[in-house]
């Protein structure tokens, strides 16, 4: 894409030292492709390979509707890519989405369905509504018969890790990362981290370790039961996060890739941002979930043992993804709304009953 650019890697001295490693980074996702979150880096790859496969005989590709189902950054990353394709985009948010989260899809031209209940019923009505004529959906996670659009998604999200790999050579560390910590939501990006560093040529494996709200810890209830498992979620301001069932394509490699997996509450989340903030570092809840869960592994009763299994010692080098800036998700300290309005786009509303939740944060320009 023309406006591409690596995001920064950015080196944490203080926490190294309080942690007892050699070296601590962080992945700052806040400004990718001129949106506060990763997430771009999936909807690009895959929507650029949506209409590369509807192009005829090497034409331009018939217009079409993407649909989706989001939380957030996800759906506005796709609208997004509609909007500069001359495409159509449909949206699907859950209950609880901030209206200025909404009002960021409807910015992007977006038509948004607000959905009164939870993420994965958001997913299955974008799911029907994707059935009609002349109309894709643009899903990141996959289930049994949709499977193909998340693995372009995965795909997109693997140039993060080429990216660190590239940026730690640069800072004299060829051979990788000893442990990364990831934000797991559907465990999309984790499965593209998973695929990346348990498949290289060279350099050593890293110990990686998934983090979940406590409202939603659907990989580490997986992990526990050793199958693929929903769980009832809660209200978050991991709002990105607040996922119930792992993509079917994920757990396989989660499964067996994964070294530990830990949940954090909204407070600790919180408090890891406060951190990143004062070094520089503009990262939302999702985004701090990162450094939340490895301060829990390597704090506390048990801390010794944990950093033994996970392999940590005082060389170690940590990479923290921070998947979010405060501009996708600061807080949820405003007010709930029932709907948002736009000047190029249109919501409505579907769903079971029940009112919305309260909010889960908000996106903006980074």
């Amino acid at each position: 894409m023309p406006d591409y650019a690596p995001t920064p890697l950015t080196e944490l001295p203080s926490l190294a030292h309080a942690w007892g490693v050699g070296r601590v980074f962080v992945k700052d996702e806040s400004c990718r492709l001129g949106l506060p979150a990763f997430k771009a880096l999936g909807a690009s790859w895959a929507v650029h390979r949506i209409l590369a496969e509807r192009a005829a005989n090497g034409g331009e590709p018939a217009p079409v509707t993407l649909v989706t189902a989001t939380d957030g950054n996800h759906g506005r990353a796709v609208a997004r890519m509609a909007r500069r394709l001359g495409q159509e985009a449909h949206v699907f948010v859950p209950q609880g989405v901030h209206p200025q989260a909404v009002a960021a899809i409807v910015a992007e031209q977006a038509k948004v369905t607000e959905v009164a209940g939870p993420y994965d019923e958001a997913v299955r009505l974008a799911a029907e509504a994707a059935a009609a004529p002349d109309t894709v959906l643009v899903q990141d996670t996959a289930w049994p018969g949709y499977e193909q659009v998340p693995r372009w998604i995965v795909e997109g999200y693997a140039t993060l890790c080429a990216e660190i790999d590239e940026q730690l050579t640069a800072e004299g560390v060829a051979e990788g990362p000893d442990l990364v910590s990831i934000p797991v939501g559907v465990g999309s990006l984790a499965q593209a981290v998973v695929t990346h560093y348990r498949s290289r040529p060279s350099g050593h494996a890293p110990a990686l370790l998934s983090v979940e709200p406590e409202t939603a810890p659907c990989v580490l209830e997986s992990l526990t039961r050793g199958a693929p498992v929903s769980v009832p979620t809660g209200e978050t301001t991991m709002a990105g996060l607040n996922c119930g069932t792992p993509s079917s394509i994920a757990w396989p490699p989660l499964r067996d890739g994964l070294d530990a997996a830990v949940a954090v509450a909204d407070a600790e989340s919180a408090r890891a941002a406060g951190v990143l903030a004062a070094a520089g570092v503009s990262s939302g809840p999702c985004g701090a979930a990162s450094l939340a869960g490895l301060r829990a592994a390597l704090t506390g009763e048990g801390a010794g043992e944990r950093r033994t299994a996970l392999g940590l010692g005082p060389s170690s080098v940590v990479v923290l993804l921070s998947t979010e800036g405060t501009a996708a998700n600061p807080h949820a300290g405003a007010t709930s709304s029932t709907g948002a309005t736009g000047a190029t786009g249109s919501t409505s509303s579907t769903g079971s009953t029940g009112s919305p939740g309260s909010p889960k944060g908000w996106p903006a320009a980074c």
